[in-house]
């Protein structure tokens, strides 16, 4: 049952409502400006953090290094007659690139998904007040769809179900982290708002190395002597990952307030939600007050896409440009992962001392320098990529923390869903142009070294277009 606000401890209660306005749509109240002066008490702080380390192994674990590159698209869900043919048949090749194109497809089908209902359900969270609902119904699926691996034996027939729980996990994922941002606006004030999602990512990447490096222990004692026939290993991975979501997950539930007690005059049907949307995003661009948030939605879109891609090519980059083995992968992952989380954190201090934005040009700048040096000096072998790579991923998660406090400074009150989740579809809306220059520039230099330029490319569009943001006062 919701428990009314005045059951709620006074420190723990909701942002208080924007002001009364002629028109109730028109909302030009920043969110963090009706907290000034409310600091949320610690423990709040650190239990909307530990949202990002409980959900993190599903990206870390599932997505990139264990589940679907070590099982799910390996052999082991291949015809038997096909797994029977030596490694390097052409036959085999064929059909394992079957497996890896089946796996992007679920991810452009989840895409498009979040590209429909992430910014609608934020915007109804809003409306409602419920944005704690919304997380715990995203996070209970997410953590349903790991549960649901535990299914997924290695057969030919089951691996269509895997692909469809990872990427519906996807999808519940991002629905679940539109609420979190949201939230953040309820525990943060204008002076700690860099700080506060600085420890969010970073609590993330630390969650994410911890997870890895407990699976790599698992790898490395033959799995404690399991069985590996029928995938067990890899399913009690994902059942572990899920484990770990549910424990470290109930702190926010507990412990956050909603970031807002609703605004009713906005509760509509759904499908009238899409015109409510519409509607909204026009008025972002009109409102001079709120255009800020506008341009910011379209350049995040372009730039958090080149640096997504930063961590879904570098694998790649390491091992086919600077041949790197299964060993210096998962010790270069864990130290990207290490070395992102600790920057992001330093980073958030930096993020209320200089401003967010001063943050994402700097770490995009140095992004696209290292691209180039590592794109230049690649004959020099390994040492400029673990310097080069390293340092790109040092600068990731920073921008990635400055670029939701950026957000969080220009959204309106009572908008915090809707405009995350409007977040959530730029950044998928734009998702396709990191992919599209790696493959572009690769085909055009014949190599996959030119694949490096793409991103660079993508980095400094996004570069480019954030500039003429205005930066929301301090």
């Amino acid at each position: 049952m919701r428990m009314d606000v005045h059951d709620r401890n006074p420190s723990e209660t909701a942002a208080p409502q924007p002001p009364a306005t002629a028109s109730t749509d028109a909302v030009v109240t920043m969110g963090l400006e009706l907290r000034e002066g409310r600091p949320a008490p610690r423990r709040q702080v650190f239990s909307w953090a530990l949202w990002d380390w409980a959900t993190q192994p599903f990206n870390t674990v599932i997505l990139t290094f264990i589940f679907t590159a070590l099982y799910l698209t390996t052999d082991v869900f291949l015809p038997a007659d096909v797994q029977a043919l030596p490694d390097g048949a052409r036959e085999k090749e064929l059909a394992l690139a079957e497996l890896a194109a089946g796996l992007g497809w679920g991810g452009t089908v989840a895409g498009l998904a979040i590209l429909l209902f992430a910014p609608v359900l934020g915007q109804r969270a809003d409306a409602a007040g419920r944005q704690k609902l919304w997380l715990g119904i995203g996070t209970g699926a997410l953590v349903a769809c790991m549960l649901g691996l535990w299914f997924v034996e290695p057969a030919p027939a089951l691996f269509w179900l895997g692909v469809a729980l990872i990427s519906a996990g996807q999808v519940f994922g991002e629905i679940a982290a539109v609420n979190s941002n949201a939230m953040l606006i309820g525990i943060a004030t204008p002076k700690t708002i860099g700080r506060v999602s600085g420890l969010g990512w970073g609590f993330g990447y630390l969650g994410g190395i911890v997870a890895l490096v407990l699976v790599v222990v698992f790898y490395s004692a033959n799995w404690f002597g399991l069985a590996e026939d029928e995938g067990l290993p890899f399913r009690i991975i994902a059942v572990g990952c899920a484990l770990w979501a549910i424990v470290f997950s109930l702190p926010i539930f507990f412990w956050v307030p909603e970031p807002s007690l609703g605004r009713p005059e906005r509760k509509v049907n759904f499908f009238a939600s899409y015109v409510l949307l519409a509607r909204d995003v026009v008025r972002l661009f009109l409102d001079s007050k709120t255009r800020p948030t506008f341009w910011f939605l379209l350049s995040s879109a372009v730039f958090r896409d080149g640096l997504g891609g930063v961590f879904a090519f570098g694998a790649v980059i390491a091992a086919q440009v600077f041949g790197f083995g299964f060993l210096d992968l998962v010790i270069f992952g864990i130290a990207a992962n290490l070395i992102a989380g600790v920057s992001t954190i330093v980073a958030g201090r930096w993020d209320d001392r200089f401003g967010a934005k001063a943050i994402i040009v700097f770490a995009l700048s140095a992004m696209i320098v290292a691209g180039l040096a590592v794109f230049l000096l690649v004959d020099l072998g390994t040492i400029v990529f673990w310097i080069g790579g390293l340092a790109l991923c040092a600068f990731v998660g920073p921008a990635q923390a400055a670029s939701r406090s950026f957000l969080a400074r220009v959204t309106p009150a009572g908008r915090e869903g809707e405009i995350f989740g409007l977040y959530a579809t730029t950044g998928r809306a734009a998702s396709w142009m990191a992919a599209a220059m790696w493959a572009l520039l690769i085909t055009i230099g014949e190599s996959t070294t030119f694949g490096i330029l793409g991103i660079v490319l993508v980095l400094l569009v996004g570069l480019l277009l954030l500039l003429p943001v205005k930066t929301p006062q301090r």
